[in-house]
């Protein structure tokens, strides 16, 4: 009886989270006159999937698509490079106040955000970066959730292989490059899992640094798409945009969810 009322608890949980995406697919295919109906219908009375060719040409999404992929994945990169680096200093070097450095550096977690935009748009401007990809690469590239993340798997490292390749010779570089990053991929699919998704999605920022419309990313060719419409809002256009664009993330998600698990898992299992 217990089994059955924990297997009903994580169906509830499931639809609750799949509830939404379910609408807004179904609202994708709908017509404008199904999608104001009362009461509202779950499935369209007539399939229209040339609403996604219709949201996609309405506005140069294409565009936004190739900016929102180049911001994330070189934001992902960056990410994974500059945290797994910074998480091997901190695990495994020895200099003299290590770990207060760290400990102050995942201080700044505590930081909001909005404290941060005008030091970071100041700062963006300076180097000339306003309304461009790099000011929204940039700033996402050095996370120190990131470095705490790296830095409590490295931990649970076995430290023999380290040992044999120094004394082989291997500088501290070849044994990060060669041991270290081979050793922790499932952190490394957990972190730019992660990274992807919220660059993927961050609407804040770009909002702030970009200004034309041939540097718009996807969440902002969405609040454009919407404000064409003051009127009567194409709920069912707006749908299909949001389908398309929520899509690579979906996945980019089933791709590496083996290694994500395994890396949720065993970070934190020593330190």
């Amino acid at each position: 009886m217990q089994t059955i009322l924990v297997y009903a608890a994580c169906v509830l949980v499931a639809l609750a989270f799949v509830g939404p995406f379910l609408w807004m697919i179904s609202s994708s295919l709908k017509s404008i006159a199904d999608i104001y109906t009362f009461p509202p219908r779950l499935l369209p009375s007539q399939w229209r999937w040339s609403n996604y060719t219709d949201a996609w040409n309405a506005l140069p999404f294409d565009r936004f698509f190739v900016n929102s992929l180049v911001v994330s994945v070189a934001t992902t990169v960056g990410a994974i490079l500059t945290s797994s680096m910074a998480g091997y200093a901190f695990a495994r070097l020895r200099f003299p106040g290590r770990d207060k450095i760290f400990l102050g550096y995942v201080a700044t977690m505590m930081i909001p955000f909005p404290v941060l935009m005008v030091p970071l748009f100041v700062i963006m401007r300076s180097l000339s970066l306003v309304d461009t990809l790099p000011s929204l690469i940039l700033p996402a590239i050095f996370t120190a959730w990131g470095t705490f993340l790296m830095r409590q798997f490295i931990l649970g490292l076995p430290t023999e292989l380290e040992e044999a390749a120094r004394l082989d010779g291997c500088s501290y570089w070849r044994i990060y490059w060669q041991i270290i990053l081979p050793l922790i991929r499932p952190v490394t699919a957990t972190l730019g899992i992660f990274t992807f998704l919220w660059s993927w999605n961050e609407f804040l920022w770009p909002l702030i640094m970009i200004n034309t419309v041939d540097n718009k990313t996807l969440p902002l060719g969405l609040l454009m798409f919407q404000t064409l419409n003051p009127g009567r809002t194409p709920w069912n256009l707006i749908m299909a945009a949001a389908t398309f664009t929520v899509a690579p993330l979906l996945l980019m998600f089933v791709l590496g969810q083996r290694y994500y698990v395994r890396g949720i898992a065993m970070t934190g299992v020593k330190g």
